[in-house]
């Protein structure tokens, strides 16, 4: 069946990122009983069964299967996923209170507690493992771990912050997984109940959370600045009664230092901006009409040549590591050839950062501190190609990202390098996408049109960082 999303792809790295132990269900309501039918790999079953144990078929037996309202066991499943109506043995309390509860008082509440699609619309319902593509789903159901859980919420937590709450009503608490992620669009968290365990073999350790199909690219993109970030599955254990100093992400323990160096103490006035994008979005032009304004420009790509010219240190520990046949005749670094070493090995990589970035860093605090001295009113405007990638955001009172589209860049890239549309994507692919470099971005500036269009932007740009700027005196003339 065709698919609006490559459902293989966004799962197949969802579960290498979280190490699922079992299959996402893809979980789909229906209109009409017939379109069972036309779903590869369906299988009815000829007896009975609950929605719960449904779940389970689709996420360890990997198959696919469907259910009508009389093809489940009672009429609380069915009601949860509103295929028909519960009785009034369950209305008026009663149901519940023979095992759940102490009267039909709290049975009753109990019942009105527990969320439930609305009757009337769907006839039928389809799960299958989402990795096989088997139709687009309405939710997708995932089983893991506190630890799992954990980290995939925080991805989702990851753009558009929002605290999160969690419900559990108890017996038929699928219904919180399922009915409540339906009814209000957004993750919904809860504890597989008594009968799931017994009845459909949910483990001891697994929690099940309903997430709405349209917020799993989302998620999966939280996971992966997650994942570049250190924070990964599983979590590596320091131990509870060591000092964790050592095993403290590093940049917590710098961020204080860095921010302070780069952003000020408070005796002058400076702004710092960090200026990022694509390669083939035009940032070199924007640097330079932010230059015309008043900005003073660093520009990274100068220091990271800089620090690496013959003799000095980072030169030094880069000729040491990758030897003399990385050199030109006339000792400069053959950039070309390192960055093909590089470029294949991670572990080299990670080796020529060491090396290069934090002499990157001192010439930038050396350069900032020049220009305040000269000037404590001054926007300074940092130009890092790989800002965002670096996880330097943080850093600076505000970002810039010259945003141009994808086929914006290929073509430019082709016109200005000479070579061809593949090489052009290749090049392109390499980096992240510039739609989720504007996630971090403090301003946008869309350098797709004519010359004059850019200049409006960032003039516009100009004047709010100035803004910004008097704002920053105020605030310190209070204190």
């Amino acid at each position: 069946m065709r698919t609006k999303e490559d459902w293989e792809k966004i799962v197949r790295r969802m579960e290498q990122l979280l190490r699922l132990k079992s299959f996402p269900v893809a979980f789909k309501l229906l209109e009409d009983e017939k379109e069972l039918d036309k779903i590869p790999y369906m299988r009815r079953l000829d007896h009975k069964v609950t929605l719960c144990q449904l779940i389970t078929l689709v996420r360890y037996f990997d198959w696919t299967v469907g259910a009508t309202k009389d093809d489940l066991l009672s009429e609380t499943c069915g009601s949860i996923i509103g295929l028909c109506d519960i009785p009034e043995i369950n209305k008026d309390g009663t149901f519940r209170s023979i095992v759940w509860v102490q009267k039909k008082e709290d049975g009753k509440r109990y019942e009105q507690s527990i969320p439930r699609i609305p009757l009337g619309r769907y006839r039928a319902v389809a799960l299958a493992p989402l990795v096989y593509n088997p139709f687009d789903p309405d939710i997708v159901l995932i089983y893991a771990n506190p630890a799992q859980m954990a980290l995939l919420l925080n991805a989702y937590q990851f753009e558009k912050y929002e605290v999160m709450q969690f419900y559990f009503v108890g017996e038929t608490s699928c219904a919180d997984a399922i009915a409540r992620c339906y009814l209000t669009g957004k993750p919904s968290l809860t504890i597989p109940c008594y009968g799931e365990r017994r009845y459909a073999n949910a483990q001891d350790d697994e929690l099940v959370i309903g997430i709405p199909a349209s917020l799993m690219k989302r998620i999966l993109r939280g996971l992966e600045a997650l994942y570049r970030r250190g924070i990964r599955y599983p979590i590596s254990y320091a131990g509870a009664e060591l000092d964790p100093t050592d095993a403290f992400p590093e940049a917590y323990r710098r961020a204080k230092d860095e921010v302070y160096a780069i952003r000020g103490d408070g005796k002058d006035n400076r702004l710092v901006v960090g200026l990022t994008g694509g390669i083939g979005t035009g940032k070199s032009t924007v640097a330079k009409m932010m230059q015309d304004l008043g900005a003073y420009l660093i520009d990274f790509d100068k220091i990271a040549r800089q620090v690496v010219e013959p003799g000095k240190p980072a030169w030094k520990q880069i000729v040491d590591y990758f030897g003399k046949e990385i050199l030109l005749e006339d000792g400069t670094i053959n950039r070309k050839k390192l960055s093909e070493i590089v470029f294949s090995d991670l572990e080299k990589k990670k080796k020529l950062e060491r090396f290069v970035h934090p002499r990157i860093y001192e010439e930038f605090i050396r350069q900032i501190n020049e220009i305040v001295k000269k000037d404590p009113d001054a926007i300074i405007l940092a130009d890092v190609p790989l800002l965002i990638e670096l996880n330097h955001q943080y850093r600076f009172h505000k970002v810039i990202v010259v945003y141009a589209s994808r086929q914006t860049q290929i073509k430019r890239l082709m016109q200005r390098d000479g070579i061809t549309k593949e090489h052009a994507e290749n090049i392109i692919k390499a980096q992240l996408p510039i739609d989720e470099k504007i996630g971090y971005a403090d301003f946008v500036i869309n350098n797709e049109g004519s010359i004059e269009e850019t200049r409006r932007q960032v003039i516009e740009v100009w004047k709010k960082l100035k803004e910004i700027q008097e704002d920053m005196k105020l605030r310190k003339q209070k204190v």
